[in-house]
């Protein structure tokens, strides 16, 4: 009798030491989950960040050639 308690209170710590692993496991794998997906969404924001300076860059420098050439054509046609 004694024996056969001895081996259900292990076979019981072993359930509950197994149940306990697989819930760390699972939050293991979610945190792991919610950081990629913290970085994805700060590289894709930095990315995006980059891409908007090259075009405000790039629209600012046409601006100003558009400008300077009507202002020079002007002053050719007029002088």
């Amino acid at each position: 009798m004694r024996m056969q308690q001895n081996i259900s209170d292990f076979e019981l710590a072993f359930e509950q030491e197994s149940a306990l692993e697989r819930r760390r496991r699972q939050q293991l794998r979610q945190r792991s989950a919610a950081r990629s997906r913290a970085r994805r969404i700060n590289s894709n924001e930095q990315k995006g960040r980059v891409r908007f300076g090259v075009l405000f860059l790039a629209l600012t420098a046409t601006v100003i050639v558009v400008v300077v050439v009507m202002f020079e054509m002007l002053a050719w046609l007029i002088g």
